[in-house]
């Protein structure tokens, strides 16, 4: 992310405490000193904390969304959502703190099923309803609701991510990929004509 102006180094800093040590970290004397602002400057370019954690979480759905988009070239909507959920993995792995934030916590901002998701407000969910709407429109998925059905693969997906980060598996990192990449395969088949 470049570093150009304040209100991105606030972002960059903020994102560094975040990812470090959670939402709790991220506070605006903090932020303010890490960038070198006086408590109150931050206030100039964020009005809150609030505004600040939204913004992180809006950013870091559009990154998700850029790199899930990285996979549109893939022309098989099968490998293409597989492609996209195995990023939906990388991000929790890498970013535990703003996954936990982006999708565990309640936020009076976050998009609600089904209304905001068929209004397609979910830079990264859109990406996967497309996917199979394409795999719908060349017969190797039944047609169904295609937004039920992204529902039910990030359902399935958030699920295995939850119970790994849960403790509930016994597999390192490269067994677990392995088990949710094949999982989330089996759950893509089972929508199959």
């Amino acid at each position: 992310m470049p570093t150009d102006t304040t209100a991105d180094r606030i972002l960059a800093a903020a994102h560094a405490l975040f990812d470090a040590h959670g939402a709790e970290a991220v506070t605006m004397r903090r932020v303010a000193a890490d960038v070198g602002l006086s408590a109150m400057a931050i206030y100039r370019h964020f009005p809150n904390r609030e505004a600040l954690l939204a913004r992180l979480s809006n950013d870091s759905f559009e990154d998700a969304a850029r790199t899930w988009a990285s996979h549109a070239r893939q022309h098989d909507p099968h490998r293409r959502l597989l492609a996209m959920l195995e990023s939906y993995l990388d991000y929790a792995l890498t970013h535990p703190h703003l996954f936990d934030h982006a999708f565990g916590l309640p936020r009076d901002d976050a998009r609600r099923f089904p209304e905001d998701f068929r209004a397609r407000r979910s830079p990264t969910l859109n990406l996967i309803a497309d996917a199979i709407a394409e795999g719908m429109a060349q017969g190797t998925l039944r047609t169904l609701d295609e937004w039920d059905l992204a529902m039910d693969l990030w359902a399935h997906a958030h699920g295995l991510i939850a119970l790994y980060r849960g403790g509930r598996f016994s597999f390192d990192e490269k067994r677990f990929r392995t088990f949710y990449l094949a999982s989330l395969g089996r759950t893509i088949d089972a929508f199959a004509p």
